[in-house]
């Protein structure tokens, strides 16, 4: 797959098979869309091309928006759409101006005159320029002006797609991971850089690597413990233009991850804490992609550390057999 920043960077086709979305979780209802896409295209002899945004539409329309919670960030997603079998990415900035083309400039200038697009495949309520004026209809209109096919993904499959979202999103916030996983298809994951903590978790015989998130807006799942599968990576996986390659971990491990407040040391502020099992190594500055896999408990308060001990001891062994259990 071939990454492009921007559409500038992007070669105009002579046989584009074109989808636009955000595919924010890249979920079993998307990679639906994904397969139709990736068959169509090779089907026609053509290629298949996603076109997508970042940041997410919504954060330039409203600026102010703080409900918006994805459940990948920009890494995640592009691996993801990966592994999907694409043959171009365009992850283009969304701006005020582009958004304020209106529908037959839209078409003529980036769907046509930039893609080279041939075939469009998008759903029934798809809806684009200013003031997202634009539907399907414009796009079936100017199909016989500019020469390009519409086909229209069925609206099971895109009621199915924001089902499937607003589920994974709802489960994730109750801490459900095993029903997130079963509509992501994969388990979710919760990428980013370790930094020095306080080292709490090291005077009480379990030591951690604290997770800073970069993504803002990235959702978090409810307090609690949870057993996950970790990779460790040098830095943070680029998602730089030209050929997609898949980031390589140089470690993997099982452990249990920690989020919340840690109220038995009137803790304040929300902390990502990962303890890893039979791993030794320093974490420091390093890369983790945890895979969220199981819900031990929720989060609460003990009276003192060694209570605390003694429930994390708990826990390990809960994680423990669950991983024996399962893998």
């Amino acid at each position: 797959m071939k990454i492009y920043k921007n559409l500038e960077e992007f070669n105009t086709l002579e046989n584009a098979i074109v989808t636009i979305g955000t595919f924010d979780g890249v979920h079993v209802g998307h990679q639906k869309i994904l397969k139709q896409l990736v068959d169509c295209a090779r089907e026609n002899n053509g290629e298949s091309v996603l076109l997508t945004f970042f940041p997410h539409p919504r954060l330039i329309i409203n600026p102010d928006d703080e409900a918006l919670k994805l459940i990948n960030d920009i890494e995640e997603k592009t691996h993801r759409l990966a592994l999907a079998g694409l043959d171009h990415l365009i992850i283009t900035p969304f701006t005020r101006d582009f958004s304020n083309q209106n529908p037959e400039e839209y078409i003529r200038n980036v769907l046509v005159g930039k893609l080279g697009t041939k075939k469009i495949i998008i759903g029934y309520d798809h809806h684009f320029g200013k003031n997202r004026t634009g539907s399907i209809k414009d796009l079936v209109h100017f199909s016989e002006i500019f020469d390009f096919g519409v086909d229209q993904i069925p609206e099971q499959d895109i009621d199915d797609v924001a089902v499937s979202s607003t589920r994974i999103r709802e489960a994730l916030i109750k801490g459900d991971v095993d029903t997130a996983n079963k509509y992501l298809g994969y388990p979710f994951e919760l990428t980013g850089t370790i930094v020095r903590g306080d080292q709490i978790g090291r005077q009480i015989g379990f030591p951690t690597a604290n997770l800073h998130v970069h993504e803002s807006h990235k959702l978090i799942p409810a307090y609690g413990i949870y057993a996950v599968e970790v990779e460790i990576y040098p830095k943070v996986p680029s998602t730089g233009s030209g050929n997609y390659l898949h980031p390589e971990p140089i470690a993997l491990a099982k452990g249990m991850c920690y989020i919340g407040t840690r109220p038995t040391v009137d803790g304040m502020n929300r902390k990502i804490e990962v303890n890893l099992l039979d791993f030794k190594d320093d974490l420091y500055s390093k890369t983790l992609r945890i895979k969220f896999l199981h819900f031990v408990r929720h989060d609460e308060r003990f009276d003192n550390l060694e209570d605390l001990q003694t429930q994390i001891k708990k826990d390990e062994d809960a994680i423990r057999s669950y991983f024996d259990k399962n893998y």
